[in-house]
């Protein structure tokens, strides 16, 4: 009897675990970890989302485009310093993911940049995107929308 509920509690945690990593998705040898973006005030025009890609194969592939149904437009952008000027620009070729490294789009880097939004992003929605590499093909994730001005989300992959 005390065999069976500790086998129970053990499979209640285990259920629990994995609904913790369910915002981790696998497409071929790429991992994406913890997608979110920010919510946006109600006239706001443009979004960024961000994640975690890991390649764990042995050859590179490239992030080559993103498309969701929550704005007119989806772009891969950089945002780097130049000078004393903080730039934005389109990655006309993509984001390259190598292999064997993590790429991460975070604000102030690499993110995807969301123009022309339909509607706010409210927080603890979700945001439908679809990711498409180069090579992986593509792949449909969620991005959580956590509060204006969050510097990112509290999930790890594991």
């Amino acid at each position: 009897m005390i065999g069976r509920r500790i086998a129970i509690c053990a499979l209640l945690v285990l259920s629990w675990a994995g609904s913790a990593s369910a915002q981790d998705y696998k497409l071929g040898s790429l991992e994406i970890a913890t997608p979110w973006t920010r919510a946006t005030p109600a006239t706001a025009k443009s979004g960024g989302g961000f994640m975690t890609i890991t390649n764990k194969g042995t050859t590179a592939d490239r992030l080559i485009a993103a498309r969701s149904p929550a704005s007119l437009k989806v772009e891969v952008h950089e945002m780097k310093m130049d000078g004393q000027v903080m730039r934005m620009r389109e990655l006309e070729k993509g984001l390259e993911i190598p292999a064997g490294a993590t790429v991460t789009l975070k604000p102030g880097g690499y993110h995807i940049m969301f123009m022309e939004l339909k509607a706010p992003l409210a927080k603890d929605a979700k945001v439908p995107v679809t990711l498409v590499f180069e090579k992986a093909g593509s792949i449909d994730v969620d991005l959580k929308v956590e509060a204006m001005g969050a510097a990112g989300t509290g999930h790890q992959m594991r």
